[in-house]
């Protein structure tokens, strides 16, 4: 059976856009994350690059913009990718730092099973963004 050979430990994310200076901005600004130079996108547009931990989130900003939207939360509504996880040690503090600079918290902290809580906020596109924070 074949098995992916990885050559990094992180994996790359594209999100789609239409709102890329909202997107960056949350991305960037509210959670933190280390952003490099923009690239020009295949066709038109462009796409910012940002590192969260070993992973890079692409933020695709095409030209011209998408006239369709994804399915809108919550997670069961549709099929596909509907939202990730970031490991984190300071859960209360990303979700307050998120609920300060107005991003909807779709789900405040909750322990799901002993030392497991998840929390969920919304970025500018209603992309689901879980943080996860285990205490075991």
């Amino acid at each position: 059976m074949a098995q992916v050979d990885l050559t990094k430990s992180g994996i790359d994310l594209g999100i789609v856009t239409g709102n890329p200076e909202a997107m960056v901005a949350f991305y960037r600004d509210t959670l933190g994350f280390r952003e490099e130079p923009s690239t020009p996108f295949p066709g038109g547009g462009a796409m910012h690059r940002l590192w969260c931990g070993d992973s890079l989130i692409k933020i695709v900003a095409p030209d011209p913009a998408p006239k369709e939207a994804a399915a809108p939360a919550p997670i069961p509504r549709a099929t596909g990718y509907r939202y990730w996880t970031i490991s984190v040690n300071n859960i209360a503090e990303m979700v307050a730092a998120c609920d300060a600079a107005g991003y909807k918290v779709a789900m405040p902290v909750t322990e799901i099973r002993p030392g497991i809580s998840i929390a969920m906020i919304e970025d500018p596109d209603g992309n689901w963004v879980e943080f996860l924070h285990n205490s075991n």
